[in-house]
């Protein structure tokens, strides 16, 4: 497999964790009034993040524009500490569905830019 497609596979990988993690993260409020106590749980959460690293890491060392090497850092940092003030200060934040969808949104044009 050639550098061109592994980036691609990273960048389906990316938008498909960011749009799980999202939504996991619409519907979790919903869901929360079932008795399903599993769907609100941090590893879950946590799970999404340790994912959306692997795409992130593959797409910083390439040689993307720095532009969306920001977008995608900024989006995930927005995620790990939308997950952190949750985790361990029981407070939700809006930052986990702006970060998801930069991650959607970045790892798109990412995979766009590297079509031919």
């Amino acid at each position: 497999m050639d550098s061109s497609m592994k980036t691609k596979y990273f960048d389906i990988l990316g938008v498909y964790a960011a749009f799980f993690c999202l939504i996991h993260c619409i519907l979790s409020p919903i869901l929360f009034l079932l008795p399903l106590r599993l769907l609100h749980n941090p590893v879950i959460d946590i799970s999404f993040l340790i994912i959306g690293l692997f795409p992130l890491i593959k797409v910083l060392h390439s040689t993307s524009s720095v532009y969306l090497k920001i977008l995608l850092a900024a989006s995930w940092l927005l995620i790990a500490t939308s997950i952190a003030l949750e985790t361990f200060l029981h407070k939700e934040t809006l930052l986990i569905y702006f970060g998801a969808a930069g991650l959607i949104t970045g790892h798109l044009v990412n995979y766009k830019n590297h079509k031919h």
